[in-house]
């Protein structure tokens, strides 16, 4: 088993104090020590994520987000993110969703998942299948699985009705979502202990009647005609 130790918070506890690129340059082999740490992490979760889903990520370490910053368009412009963070991606056309694992000390750390930017034709067939029939994805978001796991479904939504549908619809609720996401916090404590993975993987495992029920919209027309082959 794979467990996290202190000292990966506390290099980045270290570079938050210090993002700057002297420092970085000078604790080069120190983060290098942690990322290479960081991919024996990750290759367990997708060992775990690999039991009970297709994954088309090949590895751990092409799991993890470069741990440098674009600062090209951000007013802030310290050079290095200050958590770990990966993302595992469903295979083939067929399977839509991905996970998302983010590691940063204070209580910081989170797993998630869901659709973080849906195209213009995706969110127009997601928002067709809950004008015509919310009542499976209430089901999936009113689970006690999810609920206890994710709470709620979140996400930035619009402040008035999508063009095309009625403000008065019954599930303008979920219709005025731009994003479908959820997630679930961990303290350090819990980072730091021997079954994080395993909790990680519950959370993703618990993200699946979500994933399939968005995988079954997404692949099909309105009017149930699958778009792809199988």
């Amino acid at each position: 088993m794979t467990q996290l130790a202190k000292h990966n918070l506390t290099f980045l506890e270290d570079l938050k104090k210090n993002n700057n690129r002297d420092w970085f340059q000078a604790n080069k082999p120190v983060y290098e020590k942690n990322h290479k740490e960081l991919i024996a992490f990750a290759d367990e979760v997708l060992a775990k994520l690999n039991e009970h889903d297709v994954i088309e990520t090949e590895s751990g370490k092409k799991s993890l987000f470069r741990i440098y910053r674009d600062v090209r368009f951000s007013k802030d412009k310290s050079p290095y993110k200050t958590h770990w963070s990966g993302g595992f991606k469903r295979a083939g056309k067929l399977l839509r969703g991905g996970y998302y694992f983010h590691v940063q000390p204070g209580g910081n750390s989170l797993v998630g998942g869901g659709f973080w930017g849906p195209n213009k034709e995706d969110l127009q067939r997601i928002r067709e299948e809950i004008a015509t029939d919310a009542s499976e994805l209430r089901e999936i978001l009113a689970d006690k699985t999810f609920v206890d796991t994710f709470g709620t479904l979140d996400g930035e939504q619009l402040k008035r009705a999508p063009k095309g549908f009625n403000p008065d619809h019954k599930d303008i609720d979920l219709l005025r979502y731009k994003q479908f996401i959820f997630s679930r916090s961990f303290t350090d404590k819990e980072v730091l202990a021997p079954d994080f993975t395993d909790k990680l993987d519950h959370a993703f495992q618990a993200m699946r009647p979500f994933f399939d029920f968005m995988s079954d919209v997404l692949t099909t027309d309105s009017n149930g005609v699958p778009l792809y082959d199988e």
